[in-house]
């Protein structure tokens, strides 16, 4: 192989000048689209309906285009391929046609594009040579070249770099991930690039990238086939606030905006849910049996709701007691009816029981007209005021709220609850705020209750167009795509990560939003830390349907040094022999450290251990800690490290990565559930260069004598 610096420098100056090129046209583009803008605009002065469609259409595809152009600037071009036709195809982060609308670059969503991911030595496609282009803004500063074909090399064809997979794998980690747009592997692109439809699903240890290859999916499938996609919403779903955070600017960058991303505790508009209950009362409030608790909890009677009634009708006292009232909310109750949309069936069920009593009586009123008594008591104030407080409209968070009363919730409980279950229950509901376990049971309780009676639809009035005209007049451009807003809509696209963890309820909460939607879940079984995953699956199956469904493995971990990953994988493998793990590709002679300290000492040392690897990695360290220790250990370090130092609990670590990690008091994180052994796997994994362990235990990782046999591991 050729690898002179002045052979480098050489073909860096080559492929400058096609970058230069196509950043050349790229700014002719981008004049091009602000006078569509600007069109569009002109177009609204001629002030009729047909002008002002003319002119959103206009302002939005313009605007989106530029948006697009700006998100793939900086590094535009990555990848070149030479063919053994003799053409050499420019591959980048979006596509751009020269003025005879010949390509320049090759978007790589394209199907032009996929020999670039998909060519290897054994199968090189027609590729001959596969060049990976470094840049740092518009300057090309590096090449790494493959060759695939050797035999159909031309004479002289220069090979430089090193390869460019390990390369990107050596570099420090920032705040947030990247995109691997530029090292998308063989078994990733197979996964990014399947169909559509049904449900994908992407199974993969730490360290294979399925979370990245799933949001390369979404670009893709958004690129592919965007008029669906796009214009019926794409909700990517995962674990935790701190994880949605590291992954919010891949789709970005990828020139995609207009998904939604949420965490499970922000599923629902206006809550905000980031407290975790214990593991035992997660597992109460996840499992399906708590929706029976839900159903009969939202018939109960409000807690202030009156229990009598008391009026006069033609110069007779009609009254209803207790007995007399709950008799006529058992009527107002039918099958397959809601709370908050059974309120006609109350009024209706109230005016039949004053009736009632008036036809008890040994002497009854038959002078009175049934017709004229139904609609005389309807029109009362007092009865309207009795009604509104006897069957009120209610929202989820004020059912949740009551059930806080350990009565109220055994009344509810059935056969679902145990005894024992009721009053930890009852209690976590009185707390501030709502747990991310609460999150699905409030979506679970707004179905049930149900949506009361909208009100007429006013007439929209003329400030109403006039505000309007203002909104599409200012110089913001209109949202590139709309995506639904309220939690009640339904998205086309949904994406799971870490899905193995989802209780049966979440399954429920997004089952509702994805009724008609394509499906891909990513998850690794080995990971899971849900306690009953068959009753997971099952739950999963009523989410996703019986459509198709395609699974991809990914096998490699490129996250994780081989040491770090051996002494990860030693440790699950403990507690569940025989499992299959992916393979740790790079070795870098770092060798995960542990360390023993006592109780008194182990902030000490956690500090410590901090500053060493501050000063040995040059990205980010993370503190993965027990859940209980976790605010402590936070305090303890703060002030150290700014941005490069993030402290996680074990739960929160899911999905995240750093360049230096140490592992507080594993034993702790193990006693954390029944599936702890599989969230210390997750802990240790999170590091890409140093790991270190610190434990006061000597045989941390040991299971217990009497440990049960672990559940069969199964996520699909």
């Amino acid at each position: 192989m050729t690898d002179r610096p002045s052979v480098l420098t050489t073909e860096i100056a080559a492929e400058q000048r096609h970058v230069d090129e196509v950043y050349a046209r790229l700014e002719e583009v981008r004049s091009g689209t602000t006078e569509v803008e600007a069109e569009g605009h002109r177009r609204a002065q001629v002030g009729h309906e047909g002008a002002l469609y003319e002119r959103d259409v206009l302002v939005h595809q313009a605007a989106r285009r530029r948006r697009a152009l700006d998100s793939g600037y900086d590094g535009l071009v990555f990848g070149r391929l030479d063919l053994r036709t003799g053409e050499a195809r420019h591959i980048g982060r979006l596509g751009v046609l020269d003025a005879t609308y010949e390509p320049l670059v090759v978007d790589w969503r394209a199907p032009a594009a996929a020999p670039f991911y998909r060519a290897t030595a054994e199968d090189p496609l027609d590729v001959v040579r596969r060049r990976v282009i470094h840049s740092s803004g518009t300057r090309v500063v590096g090449l790494s070249d493959d060759l695939l074909d050797p035999s159909a090399a031309p004479e002289g064809m220069p090979v430089v770099g090193e390869g460019a997979l390990m390369a990107t794998l050596a570099r420090a980690r920032g705040t947030a991930m990247r995109d691997i747009v530029s090292t998308i592997q063989r078994e990733q692109d197979v996964a990014i690039r399947a169909p559509a439809a049904g449900t994908t699903i992407i199974e993969g240890g730490p360290g294979t990238g399925k979370t990245a290859v799933a949001l390369h999916r979404v670009a893709y499938l958004l690129y592919s086939d965007r008029n669906r996609y796009a214009g019926g919403g794409v909700l990517v779903v995962g674990p935790s606030p701190t994880f949605v955070r590291y992954i919010d600017q891949v789709l970005p960058s990828l020139g995609e905006e207009g998904v939604v991303l949420r965490s499970l505790g922000t599923m629902l508009t206006g809550v905000e849910a980031t407290r975790r209950d214990d593991p035992a009362l997660s597992a109460v409030k996840g499992a399906a049996r708590i929706r029976r608790v839900l159903s009969r909890l939202v018939w109960l009677p409000v807690p202030s709701a009156p229990d009598r009634f008391r009026t006069v009708y033609g110069g007779e006292v009609l009254t209803l007691d207790v007995r007399a009232l709950a008799a006529a909310r058992k009527a107002a109750r039918r099958r397959g009816s809601t709370p908050n949309g059974s309120r006609g069936q109350a009024t209706t069920a109230l005016i039949e029981a004053l009736w009632n009593v008036s036809r008890a009586w040994a002497e009854p009123p038959q002078h009175w007209d049934r017709a004229e008594f139904d609609a005389e008591i309807r029109d009362r104030s007092e009865f309207q005021e009795f009604l509104a407080a006897w069957w009120p409209v209610v929202q989820a968070e004020q059912v949740l709220r009551w059930a806080a009363d350990r009565s109220r919730l055994a009344r509810s409980a059935g056969s679902d609850l145990r005894r024992d279950e009721v009053a930890p229950l009852a209690a976590s509901f009185a707390l501030d705020g709502w747990s991310v376990a609460d999150v699905a049971l409030l979506d679970e309780l707004r179905a049930l209750l149900g949506k009361p009676p909208k009100p007429p639809a006013r007439r929209r009035r003329a400030e109403d167009w006039e505000m309007q005209e203002i909104r599409l007049s200012s110089d913001r451009a209109p949202a590139p795509a709309p995506a639904p807003e309220d939690e009640d809509d339904e998205f086309s696209l949904i994406v799971v990560d870490e899905a193995q963890d989802l209780s049966p309820m979440q399954w429920r909460m997004l089952g509702r939003r994805g009724r008609f939607a394509s499906w891909t879940l990513v998850g690794d079984p080995a990971q899971s830390a849900w306690e009953d995953p068959a009753e997971a699956t099952s739950a999963m199956d009523a989410a996703v349907g019986t459509r198709v469904r395609r699974r991809y493995t990914l096998t490699t971990n490129y996250r994780n040094s081989a040491e770090i990953f051996e002494l990860a994988a030693s440790v699950l493998r403990r507690w569940e022999p025989g499992l299959e793990l992916p393979t740790a590709v790079r070795e870098t002679g770092a060798v995960p450290q542990e360390r023993l300290a006592t109780r008194d000492r182990l902030a000490d040392e956690t500090r410590a251990a901090v500053i060493e690897l501050l000063a040995d990695v040059e990205g980010t360290v993370g503190v993965v800690t027990p859940a209980a220790r976790r605010d402590d250990v936070a305090a303890d370090l703060a002030g150290l490290g700014g941005s490069r130092l993030q402290v996680v609990d074990s739960i929160e670590a899911k999905g995240l990565e750093y360049d230096g990690v140490v592992v507080v008091e594993p034993i702790d994180i193990i006693a954390e559930s029944s599936a702890g052994h599989r969230v210390l796997y997750v802990s240790l994994s999170r590091a890409t260069h140093r790991l270190v362990v610190l434990t006061t235990e000597r045989d941390w990782s040991a299971p217990p004598a009497d440990r049960a046999t672990p559940e069969p591991l199964s996520l699909f």
